[in-house]
């Protein structure tokens, strides 16, 4: 498996060969520095730690600073990516080259956030009639029992806090790689809001 860093820069559209219209997602990739390695006979399982954008030494605590080597400056974002395909190097700086060859990606972010919001945008309710008289719109309805048990049960879909949560959307076709750039272009939306950051991994389930 291949991952790297990256932060969402926005969408926009291109034009394939044969002239027809694709929405797509600009990724940019910071330089992904190797930060250290852990293999299955030390650490149970093997993995890459990458790290992007240099922290202030101002912001950095001794024991934050302790777990970068010598000649790797500390890191304000830090991922595991276990399985890294490929043999790398602890202080080796990673780019969206990584990914030549890979038709197809799985793109992990955190969503946007909605705040607390009912039960007809949060869960897709119809609502009551919109009718004078009604006295039902938006409202969730009945949410437990008129005789025993007394209570709601778990699991009820309610209003309450909506996004803000970890999604990953799958198979994402690589459109376009600018290495020299350091950006991807991928067909359709990915989670998040602009300029947050995303960790792109070959797709799991699509590999062709």
């Amino acid at each position: 498996m291949i991952g790297l860093i990256g932060k969402k820069t926005g969408m926009t559209q291109v034009f394939d060969e044969t002239g027809k219209l694709i929405p797509v997602t600009v990724i940019e990739f910071p330089p992904n520095v190797v930060v250290g390695t852990k293999t299955a006979d030390k650490d149970g399982y093997d993995a890459v730690l990458l790290g992007v954008y240099d922290q202030k030494k101002v912001n950095t605590t001794k024991p934050f600073a302790g777990q970068f080597p010598e000649g790797v400056a500390p890191k304000k974002i830090l991922r595991e990516m276990r399985g890294f395909e490929g043999e790398v190097k602890v202080g080796e700086s990673l780019g969206p080259k990584a990914f030549e060859g890979v038709r197809f990606v799985d793109v992990t972010a955190t969503s946007k956030g909605k705040g607390f919001q009912g039960v007809v945008k949060r869960w897709g309710f119809g609502g009551g009639r919109n009718t004078h008289g009604s006295k039902f719109h938006r409202e969730p309805g009945s949410t437990g029992q008129s005789t025993y048990p007394h209570h709601t049960f778990k699991n009820v879909k309610l209003p309450g806090r909506m996004g803000r949560e970890r999604v990953t959307v799958q198979n994402l076709r690589v459109v376009r790689i600018d290495a020299e750039a350091g950006f991807m272009l991928v067909r359709g939306a990915v989670p998040g809001p602009r300029s947050c950051t995303v960790v792109v991994r070959d797709a799991v389930k699509k590999q062709k």
